[in-house]
This record gives structure tokens, C-alpha cells and sequence, in this order.
């Protein structure tokens, strides 16, 4: 019989909404959305499926308890009390992978980490009559979160983040990552019928994402997960499975305009590599262009980009001529849209109009802004068409 599980699947802040979507179209309940993470019910098939299908995820834990703690005494008791040894084999690798504390009376990490270890030692030597553990088998790294001195505890399945799809070996100087990058995207009306441009392409994180979302290609098709070790919790058909659902639902050959250019050569290159390896090569126009050459023919379409925003003071001078010439650009092209997302200030002043849309994102501990410039909607098709 399955067991029912908690799940916590981390995110951007600000693109808890389009996670919740991603997690309820997969079929799953949610039972919490708080800045920057999502909580959802399932069983052990649930993360196979969610480490391999979810775009905007950072990783999913296995919630394994959560309670007050206001002093390291409470802190030692409660985490003694979770039933560590349903989780963490005898030979199991286990320790506290990273602690964050907002508004709580413990704040030190270090000591956090220290003090829950100790805790769980405890507990399994007492459930297994152990000593010492060994710690060569399976790993189980604790990811713990405090709040107002509650705490949340769960374990990493997903090993390296899931925004390491495993197609991006090469970057360039502001690489925005593959996660937020398919949010970005999935946040705007773009499809598979549209076009996408991103005249900023670096090392092509825009078009591939949409390329993949295009194909219906699941993101963790091509990457392991530390949850793939656990045959105490998880049977290996369940990753199987889910393999095989996301290779059953790939349309490789579907026909998309999705274009990336970057004025730099190496650079594109660098994205066609990534591309390649990611198995979207054929969907995507790479060009070595600049942002003066950017036009087409064709109505309606999407501009979806992370310009430059001006990291270097010497940059910080060329912005305004950079924005007004985005502006330009965008109004020569006919009913299409403009989506950006970028950390400076003026660019609605350049770009010569008042975005549609604002929204505020952290990128990172970055503040950026994601401007949503909006044309028309395409005619609806006549049936028959």
C-alpha cells in the first residue's frame, strides 16, 4: 500500500502561482503556498513525478515534521521525537544540508545544524541499538526552515537543484536560471503556436525552456535524483514509471518559431551547445545579431528576454540608449508583445511606455522587475481552418 507523504516544493519568490498550477495539474492537492514554497499532499510515485515534471520547482523535500521551538532545549527534544528511523536506513548518510531562520528567537545556523544532528542520533541509536553509524549507504540531507519560531523539517530528494536540468554546460556573464526562466515564460499567454524571440538569448536559457515546453519535454528527463537510492522509501519501478510517462508524452517533431540572438558569437555557440544537449537543437533559430537587426514579418508574436541591466558602472552609461533602442524595436514590429525582466530602474522611461504589468521578482538576492508589455490578442481561428 502507497504511503501519503507532505511534500514542500521551493521556488522563486513571486512564482508561487505558477507552481501551484504546474503541482495541481499534476494531479496533486495543495495544502500551503507561503512565499517561496508550495506544500502539496502525495505518495511515493508523487516524487518521482514531481522531481521529473515540475519547471518551477527548486527542489522537493519530504516534509518530515514541523513544531515550536524557541530555545535549543525544544529545538533538540521536538527533532528527537520525529520518527527518524521510517525515513534514514541504518547505513543512511544523514546531516542538516542548510538551516535559514527568518524572525525566530534561534537564528545561528551552525548551531541549528549541530543541535538537530545530535538530535537524530539520539533517536536512531536508541531505534536501532546502535552505537555509531556507519553513514556509507543512501544520503538524506535535512533542509530546515524556521519562521516566528515555527519549524519546518524535510528531507531533500532532490539532490543538486532542480533547476540543473543537465543541459547547461556553458554560460554566459548573467545567466538567469533554467526555473525561473521557464516561470517567466510560463507566467506570460506565450504557446507553442506563437512566436518567441529573445534578442538577449545569452546562453539560450529562453528559447530552450520554451522549446522544452513546447515538446512537452519533462525537465529532469535527462538528470538523477538523490531519491533514486532510496529503496526504503521509494521502489525503483515508481522512477521508471515516471520515466516512462515523460517519454511517452514527448512531441519532438512539433513545429515552433522560437528564435535567440545575442550580439555575441562565442556566446552563441555557447547556446547551441546547450541546446543540442538538452535535444531541442532543431527547434531553435540561433544567430549571432545585434539588437538593431531585430524584426519579422509575421504578427503577434513574443519577445521574452533579460537584457543587460548594468552589473558595471562603465555599462551603467549605455543603458538609457539601450532601453530607447528595445523601445524602438518593439514598436516596429507589428501587435507583437514584450515581456522583460531586468534590475533597471528607468527601463519603462526608455523603453517609451508604461508597462501593462509590473510584477517585483528576486532573482536571487537581486530585486528585478519582470515588465509585461502587452499587444493584442490574435484573432480566434474560424473553425475549419
Amino acid at each position: 500500500m502507497k504511503k501519503t507523504f507532505e511534500l514542500i516544493a521551493p521556488c522563486h519568490f513571486g512564482m508561487e502561482a505558477v507552481l501551484k498550477r504546474e503541482i495541481t495539474d499534476l494531479g496533486y492537492d495543495i495544502t500551503l503556498v507561503e512565499d517561496g514554497r508550495v506544500t502539496f499532499i502525495g505518495d511515493e510515485e508523487t516524487i518521482c513525478r514531481a522531481n521529473i515534471f515540475l519547471r518551477t520547482a527548486e527542489r522537493v523535500l519530504l516534509k518530515v515534521g514541523s513544531f515550536h521551538a524557541e530555545s535549543f532545549e525544544e529545538l533538540f527534544q521536538n527533532t528527537r521525537s520525529i520518527p527518524w528511523e521510517e525515513y534514514i536506513p541504518q547505513d543512511g548518510k544523514f546531516w542538516v544540508a542548510k538551516a535559514s531562520s527568518i524572525k525566530s528567537k534561534l537564528f545561528s545556523p551552525s548551531d541549528i545544524q549541530s543541535i538537530m544532528k545530535k538530535a537524530m542520533v539520539e533517536r536512531l541509536k536508541k531505534a536501532y541499538g546502535l552505537e555509531w553509524f556507519p553513514e556509507s549507504g543512501s544520503s538524506y540531507p535535512l533542509r530546515v526552515f524556521l519562521y516566528k519560531d515555527e519549524v519546518t523539517v524535510g528531507i531533500d530528494t532532490s539532490g543538486d537543484s532542480l533547476h540543473k536540468r543537465g543541459y547547461r554546460t556553458l554560460t554566459s556573464k548573467a545567466p538567469i536560471t533554467e526555473t525561473l526562466a521557464a516561470a517567466l515564460i510560463m507566467m506570460t499567454p506565450w504557446n507553442r503556436d506563437r512566436i518567441l524571440v529573445d534578442p538577449f538569448c545569452g546562453s539560450g536559457t529562453f528559447p530552450i525552456e520554451a522549446a522544452m515546453i513546447a515538446a512537452n519535454m519533462a525537465p529532469g528527463m535527462n538528470r538523477s535524483f538523490l531519491a533514486e537510492d532510496w529503496k526504503n522509501i521509494i521502489p525503483r519501478k515508481f522512477w521508471y514509471e515516471a520515466m516512462d510517462e515523460a517519454s511517452d508524452l514527448l512531441e519532438t517533431e512539433v513545429e515552433v518559431d522560437i528564435q535567440g540572438y545575442d550580439i555575441d558569437g562565442d556566446i552563441m555557440k555557447a547556446a547551441r551547445a546547450n541546446a543540442e544537449s538538452a535535444g531541442v537543437d532543431h527547434m531553435i533559430h540561433f544567430q549571432q545579431r545585434p539588437l538593431s537587426a531585430l524584426s519579422h514579418p509575421k504578427k503577434y508574436g513574443f519577445i521574452i528576454t533579460n537584457p543587460p541591466y548594468g552589473e558595471r558602472i562603465e555599462e551603467k552609461e549605455n543603458l538609457p540608449a539601450l532601453y530607447k533602442e528595445i523601445g524602438e524595436r518593439y514598436r516596429a514590429l507589428d501587435s507583437w508583445s514584450l515581456y522583460m525582466i531586468t534590475a533597471y530602474e528607468d527601463a519603462e522611461r526608455y523603453v517609451g511606455r508604461k508597462a501593462d504589468k509590473n510584477r517585483k521578482i528576486y532573482n536571487g538576492m537581486m530585486k528585478t522587475y519582470f515588465y509585461q508589455f502587452m499587444g493584442p490578442k490574435p484573432p480566434k481561428r474560424k473553425t475549419g481552418d
